[in-house]
């Protein structure tokens, strides 16, 4: 999948986490895409099996669909958390290297970073 289907997918994750209910508009909203941008993405996702719309117009995730979305959204969030505890930097500038590290990593490197976090974490 390319890195634009992943950044839509996992939108419309955390979109349902926080509203319940996506829409189309709702993903063209937070992503600060245009709404004929987000319909191409949207068809390309039905076609690939990862969304189904409802005739009310709301996004849903297939199993398939949150099966990728939870694995991009761990990286983000585990990507995250590696570069504010071995980087240094803010969380908006982890969070923003971590949105395009999170496509390209190889699951090896991603595996040793989570060992990383798990040995290093501190709870605070």
């Amino acid at each position: 999948m390319h890195e634009s289907g992943e950044d839509y997918i996992e939108t419309i994750y955390l979109l349902k986490k926080r509203k319940g209910m996506v829409r189309s508009i709702d993903v063209a909203n937070e992503l600060g895409f245009s709404r004929p941008s987000v319909s191409r993405a949207v068809g390309i996702l039905k076609e690939n099996g990862l969304i189904t719309m409802e005739d009310d117009g709301e996004l849903n995730l297939t199993s398939e669909g949150m099966r990728v979305a939870k694995k991009v959204y761990e990286k983000h969030t585990n990507l995250t958390t590696f570069l504010m505890m071995t980087a240094g930097v803010d969380a908006e500038t982890a969070e923003n290297d971590a949105c395009r590290i999170e496509h390209v990593i190889s699951p090896e490197t991603f595996k040793g970073i989570k060992k990383f976090i798990k040995e290093h974490k501190t709870d605070k």
